[in-house]
C-alpha cells in the first residue's frame, strides 16, 4: 500500500511539475533516473524528457535500454528525440529508431544528420507550406486543414519543394478566390541552411527580430523552421556553459547534478591545475635563497601574481567574447594580441606606479619598488598577450577556446610572473639589503 501511494505522489509529481521532476532527475545517477521513468506512463514522462539536459537524457536512455526508450521518445517532438539520441551510443540510436513508425524515425533521422547546434539539428521539421500553383481558395483550404501547430508563416513552395516566398495573411484573405497564389508571393524571404550554427543563427534572429525562419538545404528546398525562443535559449546555455567550461567544471553540470558525475567532470582538470601549481611553486624553490635574505618578498609575491591573474582574465573574457560572437575573423589574430598586449602594459605602467609609491610608504627601499614595479609591468604585459593568445590558439588547434583556458592562463600568470619578481630581486640585491 505505502509503495503504491508513492508511486502515485511522484506521478502527481511528474505531470504537475514537469521542470522541478526533470531537475529532480538530474540529480539523481541515471540508473535511479531510469528505474524512476520506468514506473511511470510513458505520455506523462514525455513533458519531463523534454525539459531534462540533452546529455543526462541521453545517459537515462542508456539505462533503460531501446524498447522502453522507444515508447518514451515516441512522445517527444522530433528535435528533442534528436538531441537525446546525438548523446548515446549509435548501436542504441539505430535500435531505438528501427522500431519507431516509419514517418516519425524519417523525421529524427533527418536531424541527427545535422550537428545539434546547427540550424538543421535544432529545427523542427513539421511546418506546412503551400504550393504555389495554387489558387487563393485552395490555398485557405489547405490552411484550415493544416495542424495549429505547424503554422507559423505562410511559406510558399514550388512544386520541388523549394522555398519561393512567403504569403501576407491580410492579402490572402482579401484576394478573389480564383486568384493565383503565385500572383501575391513576396519571394525576398529570409531563410537559412540547414548548416548554419547556432551563434550565427542567434544573431540573425536577433536582428531581424522574426519569431521563425526557414530551413533550406543545399537545394533551396524548405526543411522545416528553427523557432526564435528556443535558439536563444540554447545559445543561452552555451554561453552558461562556456562560464563553466573556464574554470574546468563540465559544460552540462547542473547544481544538482550526482557527486559521480561532479567529480567525473571536475577531477582531469584538478589534477592538470595541480601539475601547474608545481611547475609555480618550482619557481619559487630556485629563488628559495634569495626569500631568505629579504622576507619581504614573500609578503609581495602574491599582488605580482593576483594583478597578473585580473589581467590575463579580462583579455580572456574579451577574446572568448569576440569569437563567440564572431567578431574575429580570419586574419585578426595579430592583431587582438598585440593590442591586448599594448593594453595590458599600459595598465601595468599605470599599476606599477601606485604600487611602487605604496611599497616605498611601507618599507622605504629603493629597490624593492623597483623590483616590484618592473615585474609587475612585465607579468601584466605577459597575462595581456596570454589571455588573447590561449584560447586564439584553442580554437586554431580544433579544440573549445573556453575548455579550461583560465587554468592555463593561471599557469602563465604564476610562473611568469614569480621568475619575474624573484629575477628583479637577485638583479637589484644590493639595492635592497
Amino acid at each position: 500500500m505505502a509503495t503504491q501511494a508513492l508511486e502515485s505522489l511522484v506521478r502527481s509529481f511528474v505531470i504537475e511539475h514537469p521542470e522541478d521532476a526533470a531537475r529532480s532527475l538530474e540529480s539523481l545517477s541515471p540508473a535511479d533516473a531510469g528505474e524512476i521513468l520506468r514506473r511511470l506512463p510513458a505520455r506523462s514522462v514525455g513533458a519531463v524528457l523534454e525539459r531534462l539536459a540533452a546529455e543526462p537524457a541521453g545517459a537515462i536512455l542508456a539505462e533503460i535500454g531501446a524498447d522502453e526508450g522507444r515508447e518514451l521518445l515516441d512522445h517527444l517532438p522530433p528535435r528533442h528525440a534528436a538531441a537525446i539520441l546525438h548523446h548515446v551510443d549509435e548501436a542504441l540510436r539505430d535500435a531505438t529508431l528501427d522500431g519507431l513508425p516509419a514517418q516519425r524515425a524519417r523525421q529524427i533521422r533527418s536531424l541527427l544528420v545535422y550537428p545539434s547546434d546547427s540550424a538543421g539539428g535544432m529545427m523542427e521539421p513539421h511546418v506546412t507550406s503551400i504550393a504555389i500553383d495554387l489558387t487563393v481558395n485552395d490555398a485557405i483550404d489547405a490552411i484550415r486543414r493544416a495542424p495549429r501547430q505547424t503554422l507559423y508563416y505562410l511559406y510558399v513552395t514550388d512544386r520541388e519543394g523549394r522555398l519561393a516566398g512567403v504569403l501576407n495573411m491580410r492579402e490572402l484573405l482579401l484576394a478573389q478566390p480564383s486568384d493565383p497564389v503565385a500572383s501575391m508571393v513576396h519571394r525576398d524571404v529570409v531563410s537559412v541552411p540547414a548548416t548554419m550554427d547556432r551563434e550565427e543563427l542567434a544573431q540573425l534572429m536577433t536582428d531581424r527580430r522574426f519569431i521563425a525562419l526557414p530551413v533550406v538545404d543545399q537545394d533551396g528546398r524548405l526543411l522545416g523552421i528553427v523557432k526564435h525562443d528556443e535558439v536563444i535559449e540554447a545559445v543561452q546555455e552555451e554561453a552558461f556553459g562556456d562560464l563553466q567550461k573556464l574554470s574546468g567544471a563540465g559544460e552540462d553540470e547542473r547544481a544538482l547534478s550526482p557527486v559521480a558525475t561532479v567529480v567525473k567532470k571536475r577531477l582531469p582538470w584538478l589534477l592538470v591545475n595541480l601539475a601547474t601549481a608545481f611547475l609555480a611553486s618550482a619557481v619559487i624553490g630556485v629563488f628559495e635563497g634569495v626569500i631568505e635574505k629579504v622576507t619581504a618578498l614573500a609578503v609581495l609575491l602574491p599582488i605580482v601574481a593576483g594583478q597578473g591573474g585580473n589581467t590575463g582574465a579580462q583579455s580572456l573574457a574579451v577574446v572568448i567574447r569576440g569569437i563567440a560572437l564572431r567578431e574575429l575573423g580570419s586574419g585578426t589574430s595579430r592583431r587582438v594580441m598585440v593590442k591586448e598586449t599594448l593594453a595590458a602594459i599600459l595598465n601595468g605602467l599605470a599599476i606599477a606606479v601606485v604600487t611602487g609609491f605604496a611599497v616605498f610608504l611601507w618599507d622605504g627601499r629603493i629597490g624593492l619598488v623597483l623590483v616590484i614595479a618592473l615585474a609587475m609591468i612585465v607579468n601584466m604585459a605577459a597575462a595581456g598577450l596570454a589571455g588573447a593568445g590561449i584560447p586564439l590558439l584553442l580554437r586554431a588547434a580544433g579544440r573549445d577556446p573556453a575548455q579550461s583556458a583560465s587554468i592555463f592562463l593561471t599557469t602563465v600568470t604564476d610562473i611568469v610572473g614569480f621568475t619575474a619578481f624573484l629575477g628583479f630581486a637577485v638583479l637589484f640585491m644590493p639595492m635592497i639589503q
